[in-house]
């Protein structure tokens, strides 16, 4: 039997965990910036096997997405439990297009949602008055008052860029707004520090400990923690700090940036972490983004120990002491016969009208074509989701008689500027038939910091198509066909590296999808997606 489990927990773009247990249950929610639905949601019994139970804000009036900037968008979550009420509290980061502001204390709205079941549905929000910064947490104690702690630019003393304190005041649950005095708490355990934030408070044999990330969220990033008697300071910093950090390990190390972490101890008394970290592959390159992972802790001398014995996050961990409680797994293919799109699908922004239908032929995703393109600040029509191997594939067939202008087909995203269009579309005129008409043509796209490549044109006969990407490692390669598994490359091994956050910037990870558009032109055409299906290579 094996006695260890596998690094990260949940692989791909789910970056920021917080963690809360109720009982024997355990739930997780991780940030989702651009992407709507908002803050996806995992239920575990065993802290290893993870379902999806819904979204946090998984309606257009909870979460205003509307012309947000690649990494903008909601920022990292905090989710706790408190008499019978769940607590999701997060910020909103205002980046507009059009608009040049950078995220900062201005552009930062903090709000709380709450729900009786995890699943949803979630409140809307309660937007807080005078609550400045990232990353806010919510602590209940003992005596029934509930506390909010976030970061902020330090109201008095030395300020430089990047610096940040961590704050508390109290929350009033019954208005769902800060009262009374606000108390400058930490500025984190290194001399001129930079970013500290993610803070989340917990109270342990009487102590109350203040756990922070601090570093930035790359690879200098850090976990460092400190206790006081009371809640409101003066904070003791931890000799040992940072109790977790990898940038000492160079930037060849497998597992890098690890922080921005969160604390549960199961009811059996052990103790977990659960953090964000990155895997670069080929190079310092890491298209999967930000994942969660989880490392084990122990309790010594009043501090906690992070990975005791080793030091450091690992690919593999022995296993926590619960019962093991995996999850049916998701099939590889979807095809589109549901009700509703599953879990795993997001849109870029929010939706603000119904451009997609599972209704309208049946067993089939139908797309309808907009002048939204997805090199833009919009809701464009596109479906995806995260790419979560560093080898993979994914394929689709497809219906589409292209007009004018219109595109669809496949797409991996980093960003607006940043990915690959793999569409089918009208051809030049040379391309014409003996009937006059323009023969369609398959075409991929690269679009890297805003310039567009064509690296491969195909003729394609059949309004039913099929199209697939895939990847090893760096090098992705893309085919179509007309008929089930008759593949001919349009273009392979092409540098995948631009879907990479090193190189395209930004927080999130690359995603693989289906995508239609008129490009700037009204139309009433649309694509039919008979099925999509990804798979794992790792």
């Amino acid at each position: 039997m094996n006695n260890t489990y596998q690094n990260p927990i949940i692989p791909g773009f789910y970056p920021d965990p917080s963690i809360c247990r109720v009982g024997e249950d355990y739930y997780l929610v991780t940030s989702t910036f651009e992407f709507f639905p908002g803050l996806p949601i995992f239920h575990s019994k065993d802290l290893v096997n993870w379902q999806q139970i819904g979204h946090v804000l998984d309606r257009p009036s909870q979460l205003n997405l509307d012309k947000q900037l690649p990494s903008r968008g909601l920022y990292a979550p905090t989710i706790r439990y408190h008499d019978g009420t769940f607590y999701v509290i997060n910020t909103l980061v205002t980046g507009i297009s059009g608009n040049t502001n950078t995220h900062n204390d201005s552009s930062c709205e903090n709000f709380i949602v709450t729900a009786t079941d995890p699943a949803g549905p979630w409140s809307e929000p309660y937007w807080l008055a005078d609550a400045p910064g990232i990353d806010p947490s919510l602590f209940f104690d003992e005596d029934g008052r509930a506390w909010y702690t976030g970061n902020r630019v330090p109201p008095a003393g030395e300020s430089y860029w990047g610096h940040r304190e961590i704050w508390l005041q109290e929350l009033d649950l019954e208005t769902m707004q800060l009262i009374g005095e606000s108390y400058s708490l930490w500025d984190g355990a290194v001399k001129g520090n930079v970013h500290a934030e993610a803070p989340h408070l917990y109270k342990v044999d009487g102590m109350h400990y203040l756990l922070v990330a601090e570093g930035g969220t790359s690879h200098n990033h850090a976990v460092t923690i400190a206790r006081s008697e009371t809640i409101t300071g003066p904070y003791e910093n931890n000799a040992r700090n940072p109790i977790l950090t990898h940038r000492h390990l160079g930037l060849s190390h497998p597992i890098v940036g690890t922080g921005h972490a969160d604390l549960v101890e199961t009811q059996n008394g052990e103790w977990w972490m659960v953090l964000l970290a990155m895997r670069p592959y080929d190079g310092y390159f890491y298209n999967l983004g930000r994942e969660t992972f989880m490392t084990p802790v122990i309790w010594e001398e009043g501090w906690p120990i992070v990975s005791p014995g080793r030091g450091k996050v690992a690919f593999n961990h022995d296993l926590p002491d619960l019962r093991p409680h995996p999850w049916p797994a998701e099939p590889s293919r979807d095809e589109f016969d549901g009700d509703s799109l599953a879990f795993g699908w997001n849109f870029l922004r929010t939706p603000r009208e119904d451009f997609w239908s599972l209704s309208e032929r049946q067993g089939h995703l139908r797309l309808r074509l907009r002048p939204e393109k997805l090199s833009e600040c919009v809701n464009p029509s596109f479906v995806g989701r995260r790419q979560q191997h560093i080898n993979f594939e994914a394929s689709l067939k497809m219906t589409f008689v292209p007009q004018a202008e219109e595109c669809a087909g496949i797409v991996l995203l980093q960003n607006n500027d940043f990915h690959f269009r793999l569409v089918c579309m009208r051809g030049e005129e040379e391309t014409a038939t003996s009937t006059g008409s323009a023969q369609s043509v398959i075409k991929l796209i690269k679009r890297q910091a805003g310039i567009e490549t064509v690296l491969g044109t195909q003729p394609v006969s059949s309004n039913t198509i099929y199209l697939k990407a895939s990847a090893k490692g760096q090098a992705y390669s893309f085919f179509f066909g007309a008929e089930p598994d008759s593949w001919q490359p349009v273009a392979e091994n092409v540098d995948g590296r631009i879907l990479s956050t090193p190189m395209a910037g930004g927080f999130t990870g690359a995603y693989v999808g289906m995508y239609g558009s008129s490009n700037g032109r009204s139309s009433t055409n649309s694509a039919d997606f008979d099925w999509f299906e990804y798979t794992g290579l790792d």
